[in-house]
């Protein structure tokens, strides 16, 4: 793989890195497992103390760390710096909760007199994070600050065009005293997947990317009979229902699809509108995107940032052209974006019921719009997708809401809000969106042991 800086705003290449080598990967997975070998043997609060140095220096250094994520792949200056905020709240949050999360369970047994079982969970080796571009910092954390508070130590191949971000993240872990090895940031070839999963003082591995990385992924760690967790793509949902706050879900409108450039895998993709509000709905929604402005990411006043590479930008518009030639309609909105820079101008999709088109993930400012009849619709509209990772409900009936909410096959579903991500609620999907679950106790508890402890009168019959 080519590991380079090339910045979204200029398309200059700033800096390229060398993959690594053979030995370089056996050297990391021999200084990882000495790693484990002792830092299982920590106790939370020393893991913690960790975590909490880690946290501080992001919040310390902020807009250092920000202005490579705005370098390395194109993100509005702004949105960097909550992505900082947000991985250092995750590394906090495990600093407090880690050793609650991961105390042992007494069991309830049928006889207690003839003894008291227990189940306790346990670090097992080396974690193998495979992760994306879209969100460089968020996606490291949300593995390393669990796992490393469970006991594990993790490897990571980061995506190649955030190379300085992920080896920023390398320093970082040991300016807050991890001990060396415990986390390692390689600029692995594609042939080195195979290696690390195979290596058996690996016990599992995290991807988060698209389906076809997932697919590859799953198969080599099924091969190895190694677990796996897969947060994939998504098309989340965004509907509104007529008794909706009609403003105020076009202000989520416009920000649920725009963020990050439109690139987040729980963007707001599918609008679905009751047919009541929808003509003025969709009004106001021009208005709002339209009034969304492109330009340099690192100036205050920019909106809407390029994507994260010529490329996204270019195969974004033939999959757009590719909808279009399916049958679906296409409007761009807004002023024409700059020439130079991988931007692209918000488009506007209709006409996708019965075309293949609304299957797709289109990872950028693309809006697809469906008008629903009723509620029922609405759901029926929402649940035509492979996908099943995140979704909106917009209306001033709670209590709908979440019926709403709860008959639509996802992972996650927001009422009245975009999509979200938290340091303290969980993140994953179901269907092509993926398996497993990141964050909270869910997240903490996929890499580890989960050993049960029986202790038996010996007089007891079996």
């Amino acid at each position: 793989m080519a590991y380079a800086t090339t910045n979204p705003y200029t398309g200059e290449v700033v800096k390229t890195f060398a993959d690594a080598t053979d030995q370089e990967v056996q050297t990391a997975l021999d200084t990882a497992y000495t790693a484990f070998q002792s830092w299982r043997g920590t106790s939370f609060a020393e893991r913690a103390k960790v975590m909490s140095a880690a946290a501080q220096i992001l919040r310390d250094n902020m807009d250092d760390y920000a202005a490579l994520l705005t370098l390395e792949m194109g993100k509005v200056f702004g949105e960097a710096k909550a992505e900082v905020t947000l991985s250092a709240e995750i590394f906090e949050y495990y600093a407090e909760h880690a050793e609650r999360l991961l105390a042992a369970e007494a069991l309830p047994v049928k006889n207690p007199e003839e003894g008291q079982a227990m189940l306790v969970h346990e670090p097992q080796g080396i974690v193998f994070a495979i992760e994306p571009w879209n969100f460089p910092y968020y996606q490291i954390a949300r593995i390393i600050a669990p796992q490393l508070s469970a006991g594990n130590t993790v490897i990571l191949k980061h995506a190649s065009n955030v190379p300085q971000c992920a080896a920023a993240f390398d320093d970082l872990m040991r300016k807050a005293g991890l001990p060396e090895g415990a986390f390692r940031n390689l600029y692995l070839a594609r042939h080195h997947t195979e290696t690390v999963l195979n290596d058996p003082r690996v016990c599992g591995v995290a991807l988060t990317g698209s389906e076809g990385a997932g697919a590859i992924v799953a198969s080599v760690a099924g091969k190895a009979l190694k677990k796996a967790t897969m947060e994939l793509g998504g098309s989340d949902a965004f509907i509104v229902l007529e008794d909706a706050d009609l403003e105020k879900a076009v202000k989520w409108a416009v920000f649920g699809r725009h963020w990050n450039a439109g690139q987040v895998c729980v963007s707001s993709k599918r609008l679905i509108v009751a047919d009541a509000i929808y003509d003025r709905f969709v009004e106001l929604y021009k208005k709002g995107v339209a009034e969304l402005k492109a330009g340099d990411p690192m100036d205050p006043a920019t909106t809407l940032a390029p994507l994260s590479s010529q490329k996204a930008a270019d195969d974004l518009r033939t999959q757009v052209d590719e909808a279009c030639k399916l049958g679906a309609k296409a409007e761009v909105i807004g002023a024409p974006v700059p020439e130079k820079g991988a931007f692209f101008r918000p488009v506007l999709l209709t006409n996708l019921e019965n075309n293949p088109a609304r299957l797709w993930e289109f990872f950028g400012p693309v809006t697809q719009l469906y008008r629903a009849k009723d509620t029922e619709d609405a759901i029926r509209i929402a649940n035509d997708s492979p996908y099943g990772l995140g979704g909106s409900v917009f209306t001033q009936n709670t209590k709908l809401g979440v019926e709403v909410a709860r008959r639509i096959y996802t992972g996650m579903v927001y009422i009245n809000h975009p999509t979200m991500v938290k340091a303290d609620l969980p993140f994953g999907g179901v269907a092509r969106s993926g398996f497993g679950r990141e964050l909270i106790g869910l997240g903490i508890k996929e890499f580890v042991n989960h050993k049960l402890i029986d202790v038996v009168d010996i007089d007891a019959p079996f």
